[in-house]
């Protein structure tokens, strides 16, 4: 992919003095799709896209397996002892663990460059106590996180098996990484630690797989995540009536949010995820809590959602103070518990028409989209990075009763070995 610009120009050139419509972009497309055609016709590469497809009874027992091992925000531990344990049984070099919890194992290239990330979140957005027991009806598997993001990691697993058993050779390096962080209050440490200092340098392309079916996320939607605390000084609700009350600021400070007005383009949205406070339904509490999550794609409807914020918590503390006639004070603090940044990736960038090529070699269809993924890190360094599906269709992710059907899922599996061992190419 390095002189693709320089011969689509020339050629581009050719094809405006004959009188051609065609722009350098389709001339880049039309060379991106022969070089992945070729490249899915060599012997080893055909053969790990056929293992992908007769070891995916494989995959989806590991991805059980790796269900079945809570991973709640902050605990990944043991779910990541089993992903060494596979790094370690395909032979990947250097497999270990760094400071924050990710696991990393290499598939050396013959050459070293071009220096390729392929990742999976480890952790699900459930917390500890929830049974994460998977449930089988047909194609059909149901338990927390069996989508979001055991599919991600068994397809991880899945990439370095089809490579080593297919002996698959490529130029550059390829480093697996099962990462920590990527859900709620992890503000995507995992990732943040990957490219932290001069890290980011060495590391040319990434992909994360993260989730099912067959899409490609290209542009990072950022976000801003809160813990707002409304402090008073509380007291009995009988014998010290007539206090302002923490509870009542942060209700009037919801009310005030969920009439928030937002753009649909780019899409900006907000949400008051949890709450809590108090000590006993019979005393006015000394303190209540709410965590808000806004995002927008752009940073300017993000910044002004965030000055709305503000101004709503703002405006609720002064409510809640004089509708008790100054006699106490309720007080807010405004706590930045994660920040995610935008960026992207753009559509006329070698990784995203390698990743289209790739789905179109395998006859899928692949749509470009935005989301908050592990990815939004790279590209806002400027570093080229895409979010890929990892096959098969996924309902309710999130959510307890969180469900994964397999039919053909084995397709998601064939995409990201062909796109790995296309981006660790030249």
């Amino acid at each position: 992919m390095s002189d693709m610009t320089n011969r689509a120009s020339l050629v581009g050139v050719l094809a405006t003095c004959l009188g051609l419509a065609v722009s350098a972009g389709d001339v880049i497309r039309a060379q991106q799709a022969s070089s992945v055609a070729g490249l899915a016709r060599t012997p080893s590469v055909r053969a790990a896209l056929e293992s992908a497809k007769t070891t995916e009874p494989q995959t989806i027992a590991q991805q059980i397996q790796f269900c079945e091992v809570p991973a709640p925000p902050f605990q990944e531990t043991a779910r990541g002892v089993l992903v060494r344990r596979a790094f370690e049984e395909l032979r990947l070099k250097n497999v270990r663990v760094d400071r924050v919890g990710n696991v990393l194992g290499e598939r050396p290239g013959l050459s070293g460059n071009p220096r390729l990330v392929v990742a999976a979140h480890l952790d699900t957005v459930f917390p500890e106590g929830t049974d994460v027991k998977v449930r089988r009806d047909g194609s059909r598997l149901s338990g927390p996180g069996i989508g979001d993001n055991c599919r991600g990691l068994a397809v991880l697993v899945a990439v370095a098996r089809a490579m080593d058993r297919a002996q698959v050779q490529t130029p550059g390096t390829v480093t697996f990484v099962a990462n920590v962080g990527e859900e709620g209050l992890g503000d995507l440490r995992g990732v943040k630690e990957l490219f932290a200092g001069d890290r980011a340098s060495q590391i040319d392309r990434f992909v994360t797989i993260d989730n099912a079916g067959i899409s490609i996320t290209n542009r990072a939607v950022g976000s801003l995540r809160y813990r707002v605390t409304f402090k008073g000084p509380g007291g009995h609700s009988f014998g010290a009536f007539g206090l302002a009350n923490p509870a009542n600021a942060l209700g009037r400070a919801i009310t005030k949010i969920a009439d928030f007005q937002v753009p649909s383009q780019p899409r900006t949205t907000f949400n008051v995820g949890r709450v809590g406070g108090g000590t006993s339904v019979n005393a006015i509490p000394f303190e209540s809590w709410m965590e808000v999550d806004i995002r927008s794609s752009e940073p300017g409807p993000l910044a002004e959602l965030d000055t709305k914020l503000r101004r709503a918590v703002a405006a609720a503390v002064a409510e809640e103070n004089a509708r008790w006639g100054g006699h106490s004070t309720v007080t807010s603090v405004i706590d930045l518990v994660g920040d995610r940044p935008a960026g992207s990736t753009p559509s006329t960038a070698p990784i995203v028409e390698t990743a289209e090529a790739v789905a179109r070699e395998l006859g899928l269809v692949a749509s470009l989209s935005e989301g908050s993924t592990d990815a939004n890190v790279p590209m806002s360094r400027r570093i080229p990075a895409i979010a890929i599906g990892a096959g098969g269709l996924s309902d309710d992710s999130h959510a307890p009763q969180e469900s994964f059907d397999s039919t053909d899922s084995w397709k998601g599996t064939a995409n990201a070995v062909l796109l790995t061992i296309a981006l660790a190419h030249p």
